[in-house]
């Protein structure tokens, strides 16, 4: 028997509840309960995301632990990020923005992979197969062994996976997938949440490594409910600019590997190519010897990156002065403004402060304070910085320069693209000998940095 019911769901959490809340009682989000109606049908059996196994407790020490195979996709980036290679049964879930190059990414990993001999099935709910046709041969990723399938309904979708019996599966994307006993519209939290479980219960049966393109709200978060996120094995965000052509994809969950590495891709009219000296890449167009342009020394997981910070600090007649950071953390910019005041003299209060990272990247990690530092001095100052500097470390609240991790491995990056200074934190130099071509100038404070950096 057939039974009609209305319910309430968050889009942040999944929280369930039969009547409306202004704020969710789950996640405390508010205005993020959406209503839907839905039938439930009394089904004898497993519902579509439970499984069971007859296998007994064990302890742990007796459980088996074998080295797990991965799958390689054939792009070093995608490999570096997902720790190795794709896991055979993982489910991965890939967003990013409209036209970022998510199919793109992904119809060409499809297509490695067929040339090695895996059976892959690419399913599209947003295009056809003439269409899906069209961009293969436009990024040349045709092969006999890549099957494309366009179809939405889940029913159908396993049909197909039965038949073709894939090694690798695709699904553009999990909000265009319905479920016939589901009642609600395709892209629903109750749609998206029961395919999602229905795909994880066949790539953990079925041994398929399955990704999910999912898409995002206007604030960059997947859409739908955040039980999504927690559902899956690997979370993959594919960020960049639309008018940079650089694309970054980052891991912020992973189960088999760090969520530290990122991936640098660059978008042509071929698809998409890997960068493998991003620091080149984003120092190309460096201007040398300008007032407020320094060259920072970042970590991104194990690989390190040099990337041009920019200031510009103006003169404004309004009584709030505005304070703008592109690519670096707000907050930490307004915390260096006040360091530099307080700590500097320098008179501040009535200048428009604009920090900027070239290339259209994102860096979230404290070594970028003292270049941050020294680029608002310079360009406060109106004196230019050496044009073979590289400038990384913390900054704390009384003005001294803490230590960073890995200084060694910055240093030897700034060498090979053959600058000629580094200054960093005198307590990051203990332990190691830098190269001999470069000069190590070790800097306790934001006034010794200053006066090296700009003397």
């Amino acid at each position: 028997m057939v039974k009609v019911k209305t319910k309430f769901y968050c889009t942040e959490c999944g929280y369930e509840t039969p009547k409306w809340y202004g704020k969710c009682p789950g996640c405390g989000s508010w205005n993020t309960m959406v209503e839907e109606t839905e039938k439930v049908v009394k089904t004898q059996g497993l519902t579509s995301g439970i499984f069971h196994t007859k296998e007994k407790p064990l302890p742990i020490i007796n459980i088996e632990s074998g080295q797990e195979p991965r799958i390689q996709t054939g792009i070093a980036e995608l490999n570096r990020v997902l720790g190795g290679g794709v896991v055979p049964g993982s489910l991965i879930l890939v967003g990013g923005d409209p036209g970022i190059g998510k199919s793109t990414l992904l119809l060409q990993t499809s297509h490695e992979m067929a040339r090695a001999g895996l059976r892959v099935l690419y399913i599209s709910g947003e295009e056809s197969t003439r269409q899906t046709k069209l961009r293969a041969e436009r990024l040349g990723a045709l092969s006999a062994e890549l099957y494309v399938l366009c179809e939405s309904s889940m029913d159908n979708i396993e049909e197909a996976i039965d038949q073709i019996k894939p090694d690798f599966l695709v699904i553009d994307s999990i909000q265009t997938v319905y479920l016939a006993e589901v009642t609600s519209a395709p892209g629903s939290v109750s749609q998206v949440r029961e395919c999602t479980a229905r795909f994880m219960r066949i790539a953990k049966g079925q041994g398929i490594a399955t990704v999910l393109v999912g898409h995002v709200t206007k604030e960059g978060a997947i859409a739908g409910p955040r039980m999504l996120e927690h559902m899956v094995d690997c979370v993959l965000y594919f960020e960049g600019e639309r008018h940079h052509s650089y694309r970054l994809l980052r891991a912020v969950k992973n189960r088999f590997g760090s969520t530290n590495e990122i991936g640098i891709f660059e978008m042509n009219e071929a698809g998409l190519t890997e960068v493998a000296n991003p620091s080149e890449l984003f120092l190309s167009e460096r201007p040398l010897g300008v007032a407020g342009s320094t060259v920072v020394a970042s970590m991104e997981g194990t690989r390190p990156m040099l990337v041009e910070l920019q200031a510009l600090i103006a003169s404004t007649h309004f009584p709030s002065p505005r304070r703008m950071a592109t690519g670096v953390d707000h907050n930490r910019m307004n915390l260096i403004i006040a360091v530099l005041e307080k700590r500097m003299g320098m008179f501040l209060q009535n200048q428009d402060a604009y920090v900027n990272l070239a290339g259209g990247v994102k860096l979230d990690e404290p070594a970028v304070d003292l270049a941050m530092a020294v680029s608002i001095a310079s360009s406060f100052r109106d004196l230019s910085t050496k044009p073979y500097d590289v400038i990384f470390g913390e900054v704390g609240l009384t003005g001294e320069v803490r230590a960073v991790a890995r200084a060694e491995q910055r240093v030897k990056e700034a060498a090979k693209l053959g600058f000629k200074r580094v200054i960093l934190p005198e307590k990051s130099m203990k332990g190691w000998n830098g190269p001999k071509d470069i000069q190590l100038i070790g800097v306790n404070t934001v006034a010794d940095a200053l006066a090296v950096a700009l003397d």
